[in-house]
């Protein structure tokens, strides 16, 4: 059986994406694929996307071929704590950027990617594990892959579930984000033009289980109604466009990144709170710093040796662990009924909205300089 250079484990964005990357270093890779059940509805999902990751997937060619419907540059952000007046306002304008970021449809991402794959001529497609130097696993935690090389994971649930789905709003969203720290819920507008351009929105909104049972089975009136009342019409009447889907929220983090012949990327090595939308965006850090290694390393060093790869470990470890704690603060500092941190958290806000410098750093994380 032939030998690949790199087994790339993982069908999603990070995966397919560092399939590319490394095939069009001339390496040898494998995707691994396995067939999965078809959905039985419509795809909700949408990825905020950072210049980095705009960048890396331009170089793949990818981001050209997305429509301009599937791609919505953000140029402003208003986060509104739960007291009046407690704001904070980022905008693209202010610190000289293009945009803040790009709100891009999920399947159409994807689409794009398989595009793509399909004129790589180093990549090939397989749906069992093959022989490879290399093993990158890219899956989610929960298929085992990981824990075949020894890997264990700290998890934090945090009792929450993220609901999304796509809204059209009566109010044109302008390229303008919105998100509410309610205690204990943190809801997302993200500006979209599908289905319906100027006018949609994807939701993105953290609630606790219970909560975010109910909302799941409400009715499309009840669930307008919720929406309304937790954004005080900010962004105008928000109706339903699509259908609703939910999963469990949890900070999770591998003990390892890397040993003898695998490494993890993406989902298999962390997972964050949605709350800064940078899931994916430290996803595609992974696959920049992954193949900057393999590019850089000496001609006598092979792929799956462990110093190389510990190279990558030390290269994201920092990052990675910083932007959890990030979110994990958030989270934990807006969930709590205390009145001295409700007092705290939003006196925050307005500190950081009238900090430029302080601001400007920020901003600069987020587009992953």
């Amino acid at each position: 059986m032939e030998k690949f250079d790199v087994l790339v484990r993982g069908n999603g964005c990070v995966g397919r994406s560092l399939a590319l990357a490394l095939g069009a270093r001339g390496l040898r890779v494998a995707l691994l694929a396995r067939p999965t059940a078809p959905s039985s509805s419509a795809d909700v999902r949408a990825y905020a996307l950072n210049a980095a990751s705009v960048a890396l997937l331009t170089r793949l060619r990818v981001w050209e071929g997305l429509a301009e419907d599937a791609r919505t540059p953000v140029h402003d952000m208003r986060i509104h704590g739960d007291r009046a007046g407690a704001e904070l306002h980022f905008s693209a304008w202010q610190q000289g950027a293009g945009e803040l970021a790009h709100i891009v449809d999920a399947a159409a991402l994807e689409d794009q990617l398989d595009a793509a794959l399909r004129f790589a001529p180093h990549v090939q497609r397989v749906t069992e594990p093959v022989p490879a130097t290399l093993q990158a696993l890219c899956e989610g935690r929960d298929t085992g892959a990981a824990q075949e090389f020894g890997v264990h994971y700290e998890r934090h649930d945090y009792g929450h579930m993220g609901v999304a789905t796509r809204l059209i709003a009566s109010k044109p969203h302008q390229g303008q984000a919105w998100q509410w720290f309610r205690s204990p819920d943190v809801l997302a507008l993200l500006p979209f033009d599908r289905p319906e351009p100027g006018h949609s929105y994807g939701l993105v909104w953290s609630l606790p289980k219970d909560e975010a049972r109910r909302l799941m089975a409400a009715g499309p009136a009840e669930f307008e109604s919720a929406l309304l009342e937790a954004t005080g019409g900010a962004a105008g009447t928000l109706k339903l466009a699509g259908e609703r889907q939910s999963w469990p929220l949890q900070l999770c983090r591998a003990d390892a990144l890397c040993g003898p012949g695998w490494v993890l990327l993406g989902d298999a090595a962390h997972l964050v709170h949605p709350l800064a939308g940078q899931g994916l965006n430290l996803g595609l850090a992974d696959v920049e710093a992954l193949v900057d290694v393999i590019v850089r390393r000496e001609s006598w060093r092979s792929l799956g040796d462990e110093k190389l790869l510990r190279r990558y470990a030390r290269a994201r470890i920092a990052p990675t662990w910083a932007m959890g704690e990030l979110t994990d603060g958030l989270l934990r500092g807006f969930a709590s009924q205390a009145p001295v941190l409700a007092r705290l958290r939003n006196e925050g806000l307005r500190l950081v909205d009238r900090a430029g410098p302080l601001k400007k750093w920020l901003t600069a994380r987020a587009l992953g300089h």
